[in-house]
């Protein structure tokens, strides 16, 4: 179990995401409170982190750049304000990726103030001098940016290990980045994508990192606060896209669902009867969540489609209801689901409980019995204190999937 804690750590402890530079500019952001309406600067200013998440769409931040300047004005400490949040790093998780992602949107930014900013990337990434050189000249001289995306530009001044995401999340790979010559559509009858993603989405754009290479980038110093996103292994059909080899060979898309998936890839439920559509309805039971100490455990439910939008919860209850109502609202569950669902809803509640036992018994409950409750659902961000290199182990079993 030891030996299982320390790995988990150590993989913890390589995907340093510089959050700190999160908090930079927010702090910038707030500080604009005379000018626009009350309130404004600071409700601005919060949701900077969000766009600068590893789970957020690369365009966001050039969104909420535009606002900061149509809500609060176009004075300089405002522009210059907001060219910072253009040119600010945007996290992404090594576990899943290995490249940054920039907007490929030529609409975006739309104030004229902010085009031709290109953005800093985190200097572990090869190629990472060109990109930030080209950053700090930005802010200062703008490149030319008439018809451009922020990726066109970027890749027009010597950087394109990167994948470039449109407003709507959809990911390619730049021209004259590593394509390796495949398709990318695997319509070459036997191509593999060699982690390339051309024609995937942001869903999964590349194998993750190996364990022992990660391994090899932890540094040791002072104290220090690690931000990771720890996402495991896939339960939506979206998710199943980011095999490493994405061998479809042209056979049917059945890609590497395996005999307890159905045909959209997403895991089947042992309940007879019971279709819960496009969901995986289980539940997690984990610590650290969002800012909260290690030792504070709340519940979530662990497919992404079900709980996009809604926080983690100390109450069970509130997680219970949250998948029953999006086993209608999205999930395309058939009547059987549903019905399961309010059973299980209400016999949690009678339970009374809040802890492991109480995430197992509803995915038992629905079918997903076994279910590793303590796996971190989908993208979360998870805060690790480490000193000297060395992270605490977590108050119950880590994850066993990265």
């Amino acid at each position: 179990m030891y030996s299982k804690l320390a790995l988990t750590a150590l993989l913890l402890a390589t995907a340093e995401a510089r959050f700190g530079q999160e908090q930079s500019v927010a702090q910038i952001i707030s500080s604009l409170s005379n000018f626009g309406s009350p309130g404004v600067a600071p409700t601005l200013a919060g949701s900077t982190p969000g766009v600068l998440l590893a789970g957020a769409n690369a365009c966001d931040k050039l969104t909420l750049a535009d606002r900061i300047v149509s809500e609060l004005g176009n004075d300089k400490a405002v522009i210059d304000a907001a060219k910072k949040l253009v040119a600010a790093e945007k996290n992404f998780n090594p576990f899943v990726v290995s490249v940054p992602s920039i907007c490929s949107d030529p609409a975006l930014p739309a104030t004229k103030e902010l085009r031709g900013i290109v953005p800093l990337v985190d200097p572990d990434v090869a190629g990472a001098d060109v990109a930030n050189a080209a950053s700090a000249k930005s802010l200062t001289t703008p490149f030319a940016a008439d018809g451009l995306s922020v990726a066109d530009i970027v890749a027009a001044n010597g950087f394109t290990n990167f994948t470039a995401q449109s407003a709507s999340g959809s990911s390619t790979t730049p021209a004259a980045g590593n394509n390796n010559g495949n398709n990318n559509n695997n319509n070459n009858n036997n191509s593999n994508n060699n982690g390339n993603t051309g024609a995937v989405t942001s869903a999964a754009t590349s194998a993750a990192p190996a364990a022992t290479s990660a391994a090899s980038k932890v540094r040791c110093g002072k104290v220090r606060t690690l931000t990771t996103i720890v996402q495991p292994a896939a339960t939506s059909a979206a998710a199943d896209i980011g095999n490493g080899n994405n061998n479809n060979n042209n056979n049917n898309n059945n890609g590497n669902a395996n005999a307890n998936n159905g045909n959209n890839g997403v895991q089947k439920s042992t309940l007879a009867g019971a279709d819960f559509g496009l969901c995986v309805p289980t539940m997690s039971f984990v610590g650290g969540r969002a800012n909260r100490k290690a030792t504070e455990f709340t519940f979530q439910a662990k497919d992404a489609l079900v709980a996009k939008g809604q926080q983690e919860a100390l109450n069970p209850n509130i997680i219970t209801n949250r998948i029953c109502d999006q086993l209608t609202n999205v999930c395309q569950a058939n009547a059987a689901a549903k019905t399961a669902c309010l059973d299980a809803k209400a016999q949690i509640q009678a339970l009374g409980t809040r802890d492991a036992a109480t995430a197992q018994k509803w995915n038992e409950l629905l079918g997903f019995a076994g279910t590793d409750v303590s796996q971190f659902p989908f993208n979360e961000k998870v805060i690790i204190f480490c000193v000297l290199g060395k992270c605490p182990p977590f108050a119950a079993s880590p994850p066993s999937e990265l």
